[in-house]
């Protein structure tokens, strides 16, 4: 490389740690994307000099990547340097190579960014958990993402791939990648897949397996989620996650069949992932004005569903929170999409911007609600609430409230 170039990179590395630190400092933002941005534009080559000479393994789907990229990390041990905030789009990838210079680095990636990043980074490893809308409002059609992931995945041949055999799209994206371990894992949802993406008739699904007629097929898997553990190329490890849900399990086998693949010592991994209890404020539990609250992120009809199975068949209550910003798109008719039935027997508290759009489709669910216009007014539960809020109300429930 030039020296100039050389330089260059250098300068642009330290900016981004400098005008990150600064943003925390002054308190306007988090410091993970601001000064990638800078850096990036003092040097559009910074994420690739961030990369060299590091293992790195990619973590890309609709849900579950901020889960499975922080088992990974835990699992890898040490300070492996990952994009913890969830800052997942090039400026946040580069933020979190310029805090940390471990040889090992876990990034999650956006859909959309996941061809362009693993070129510049060089992955080893690429992890490929789901494809489900998202951001109705402006992000691609999800066959489009599957496309680009195919196109990118049909050339890689010096990386591993890492890929759920459950879910048809992911399948469609890496069957033409050269090494491919795929993974058994609990999928419950492949409304986004209903056909098939080669010849587009419709898909036939049993309990454990999926086909076309034209011959697109679940492929032979080398990872096995069990009702008491699971199988990981041929070894049994014991999975005790604190982590609830059974796409907990997904993600955790999907996590240690990256650190297989980058020779990690598995039983370590294991028990640390085991021990993991909460995720960037996922799953932990809050206190706000007397009450103690579960906090739970769900931003999108497959998110609603798994994080809806984690709940007890009673009459609870139930809170949940739905904003309409950039960050959680602007259309939030996904609503209508999400199995809101579940919930009966609950009464649910509705809160956030659109919580009249949710009470709206609970009234269709035959769900109890309440839509909460004064919050001092909410009767006090002697049991943790369970309150799933979307991507901007989690943020916000999460700063409000305080650990237990």
């Amino acid at each position: 490389m030039p020296l100039g170039s050389s330089f260059r990179l250098h300068v642009a590395r330290r900016a981004v740690v400098k005008v990150n630190f600064l943003s925390r400092l002054i308190s306007r933002g988090s410091g993970t994307v601001i000064g990638g941005r800078i850096g990036l534009a003092l040097a559009p080559q910074l994420l690739a000099y961030l990369a060299r000479e590091r293992d790195v393994i990619l973590v890309s789907g609709t849900n579950g990547k901020t889960t499975t990229s922080a088992m990974i990390a835990a699992g890898w041990g040490g300070a492996v340097a990952t994009n913890d905030t969830g800052s997942n789009m090039p400026a946040g990838l580069v933020a979190a190579l310029a805090a940390n210079k471990s040889s090992s680095a876990v990034l999650e990636v956006d859909e959309s960014w996941l061809a362009q990043v693993s070129k510049s980074t060089s992955a080893g490893v690429i992890t490929l958990l789901n494809l489900s809308r998202d951001q109705l409002d402006r992000a691609n059609e999800v066959r489009q993402i599957a496309e680009k992931w195919r196109v990118l995945l049909a050339s890689a041949n010096e990386t591993e791939v890492v890929a759920n055999a459950n879910d048809p799209l992911v399948v469609y994206a890496a069957e033409l990648a050269t090494n491919v371990a795929w993974c058994d894992v609990p999928t419950p949802w492949t409304t986004d897949a209903v056909s098939c993406p080669h010849c587009t008739q419709s898909l036939h699904f049993t309990d454990d397996s999926w086909w076309c007629d034209c011959g697109f097929a679940k492929p032979t898997t080398a990872v096995t989620v069990l009702r008491d553990g699971l199988v990981v190329r041929g070894t049994r490890l014991e999975l005790d996650l604190k982590l609830p849900g059974e796409f907990n399990r997904a993600n955790a086998a999907m996590a240690l069949t990256a650190l297989s693949l980058v020779n990690a010592d598995l039983t370590g991994a294991l028990t640390r992932i085991n021990a993991l209890a909460s995720v960037a404020g996922r799953f932990s539990l809050r206190r706000w004005r007397g009450h103690r609250v579960r906090l739970l992120l769900a931003k999108n009809p497959a998110g609603f569903a798994a994080m809806l199975s984690t709940l007890e068949r009673d009459d609870s209550n139930v809170w949940v929170a739905i904003n309409a910003r950039v960050a959680d798109g602007h259309d939030p008719s996904w609503l209508y999409d999400v199995p809101f039935e579940l919930l009966m027997g609950h009464r649910v508290f509705c809160f956030g911007e659109r919580r009249l759009d949710l009470a709206t489709r609970l009234d269709y669910a035959n769900v109890d609600y309440v839509v909460v216009s004064d919050e001092s007014l909410i009767p006090v539960s002697p049991d943790p609430i369970s309150l799933l809020a979307n991507y901007t109300a989690f943020q916000e429930w999460r700063e409000r409230s305080s650990v237990c």
